[in-house]
């Protein structure tokens, strides 16, 4: 994991080495101050006996030390700052991308408030590690090792005994790091599972208001909170605990510095001056254990963040097309499939041994009971799922030998479950069709009777929607949704209850108006209200995943089986 997050680091390997640099000058005037401070403390000797020139000199020279320190802190935190943001936006995109290219059953099988979670609060917690370790560590060890080596020229007895007494400081950091990381994962997995339980309660808020869910639903969210609060607070408790810890151990270290170089003074071995520069390395060398193991919690942290957000990007994508895939120019729209098998799971069965066989511009509903594998035939239909077995021809050609993005582009598809993104109805609408004229736009408005309502909003075809439409009625939606197909010119149709949320009067028009779209074109039409396919050239009765009845509406009604069924129990208000 480490070596693929390194991999998004590398190309800022330019802004690294000048923030290591400047982190380098800032540590080593940092060092060189306590030595002008000493030297300044050494001029004092007693009364009457103060070099002023030489206090004066030696303050100035302190002043432009900390002044070229300080700025180029400066530079490093703006280096740090590109460094980080930078990696954290490029693996934002990454995942994003991933996203998009992820199989349809990946995001069937994972919440979108899961997802949101791994791509905006994992990297936030990334960023915010990257941004508080990135110089810091670096700097910390430069400051460490200067500090120890001017020790060490000062007085070598004490130095030796501020080497011999620093792997406790290390220890205990070690310890304590080394649970943070696991607690910090854990708070991680859980606040990915509140985020996808809010996103899901926000969405479904009028269903719950609608069932009287409030209390069940906020007993739920209450104990996931719980136990995000468990976490974090095992995971706070244990990064908290590294910084008093260490500076415990550092403190101590100073103290015993501070004894003995107080009797070396006396001794003779050393002159104030010289104690005073020592105690001021002393306390630089242990701040660095202090700040670094306080990194190193938080680096736990935005690691176990960035395990997540690698393991999404590394993600198995969706197969890619063959070398030789094809991307046809046009399409005729016949569609051949044979002993066609499929199933999501393997224990249960859906689709078994299906054939069939549609000529160019035929219209073929699809009906049947709830589960019976009317959508999944959609989902293969547009390669969302490869068969487990048999094969699908379109032009003679297995799917699998066009590019996927040729063969989506062929079909236009209108879904129960409506999509609007956030944008004016302009961008909407020509989502699929970019190219399209506002010319073109408007007639196929007024084709699909959503130029009316539309004319009505405040800003006309330029007024603002949020995600998911909000404002706009169910079938005001749909309308736009079918607009936006009708727009894109394509070659077949899939409509998948397709009017499901619009009045009969509106129904009969847009009926009127599919007909006219689908002129010439195969189309799929998948229904539960049997009114919208009795024009069907071919009406296929599924059950079980099988086509257990085949032919037009007068030849299943005349046949009285299946069909029949549904029909009177819709028409004639007989159960099957």
């Amino acid at each position: 994991m480490k070596k693929r997050l390194l991999r998004y680091i590398i190309p800022y390997r330019f802004h690294i080495v000048l923030s290591l640099l400047t982190a380098l000058v800032s540590a080593l005037l940092s060092l060189y101050i306590p030595l002008l401070t000493g030297r300044t403390v050494d001029l004092i000797l007693g009364p009457g006996k103060v070099d002023f020139s030489g206090v004066i000199k030696m303050i100035i020279s302190i002043a432009v030390l900390a002044l070229v320190s300080s700025l180029s802190q400066w530079v490093m935190n703006v280096l740090n700052n590109r460094i980080s943001f930078g990696v954290v936006r490029d693996m934002r995109n990454a995942a994003f991308e991933k996203i998009s290219r992820l199989p349809l059953k990946y995001l069937d099988s994972h919440s979108s408030g899961e997802l949101l979670s791994r791509v905006i609060s994992d990297a936030e917690q990334l960023s915010d590690g990257l941004l508080m370790g990135s110089a810091q560590i670096f700097t910390g060890v430069v400051t460490i090792l200067g500090t120890l080596g001017l020790m060490l020229m000062i007085d070598l007895q004490i130095g030796l005994l501020v080497v011999c007494l620093t792997p406790l400081s290390l220890f205990v950091a070690k310890f304590i790091a080394g649970r943070t990381y696991n607690y910090a994962l854990r708070q991680a997995e859980v606040r990915g599972r509140e985020t996808g339980f809010v996103n899901e309660m926000i969405g479904g808020e009028k269903v719950i208001h609608a069932f009287n869910r409030e209390e069940e639903c906020l007993k739920d969210f209450d104990a996931l909170n719980s136990e995000l609060e468990k976490a974090s607070l095992k995971a706070t408790f244990f990064s908290s605990l590294t910084n008093p810890s260490t500076r415990f151990v550092n403190n101590s270290i100073y103290a015993l510095v501070a004894v003995a170089g107080a009797f070396s003074c006396v001794r003779g071995l050393m002159s104030v001056g010289q104690l005073t520069s020592f105690l001021s390395f002393a306390g630089q060398y242990t701040r660095p254990f202090n700040e670094i193991s306080g990194v190193v919690t938080e680096l736990q942290g935005a690691l176990a963040s960035a395990e997540r957000l690698i393991s999404l990007i590394d993600e198995e994508e969706e197969s890619p097309d063959k070398i030789d895939a094809v991307q046809p120019a046009s399409f005729e729209g016949r569609i051949d499939i044979e002993d066609l098998s499929f199933s999501y799971v393997p224990e249960k069965k859906l689709i078994q041994d299906f054939d069939l066989s549609v000529s160019p511009g035929q219209h073929i509903a699809i009906v049947g009971p709830t589960g019976c594998g009317k959508t999944t035939l959609i989902n293969l239909l547009m390669r969302f799922y490869d068969p487990l077995q048999g094969v699908i021809r379109v032009d003679g050609r297995d799917i699998r030998e066009i590019k996927r993005g040729s063969l989506r582009d062929a079909y236009g598809m209108v879904l129960q479950e409506t999509w609007l993104k956030n944008g004016t109805i302009r961008e909407n609408l020509k989502f699929g069709a970019p190219e399209a004229t506002d010319e073109e736009m408007i007639n196929a408005a007024k084709t699909c009777h959503a130029h009316s309502f539309i004319k009505r909003l405040p800003d006309g075809y330029d007024s603002v929607i949020n995600e998911g439409g909000e404002g706009l009625s169910a079938g005001q939606k749909q309308l736009l949704c079918i607009t936006r197909a009708m727009l894109s010119r394509p070659s077949m149709l899939i409509l998948d209850e397709a009017t499901s949320s619009i009045d009969t009067r509106t129904e009969i028009k847009i009926q009127t108006a599919f007909q006219e779209m689908m002129k010439g074109k195969t189309a799929f039409i998948v229904a539960h209200r049997l009114s919208t396919v009795r024009e069907a050239d071919i009406i296929l009765c599924m059950k079980d995943g099988n086509i257990v009845e085949k032919g037009d509406h007068e030849e299943l009604i005349r046949k009285k089986g299946f069909y029949y069924s549904l029909y009177r129990s819709q028409f004639l208000g007989n159960a099957i």
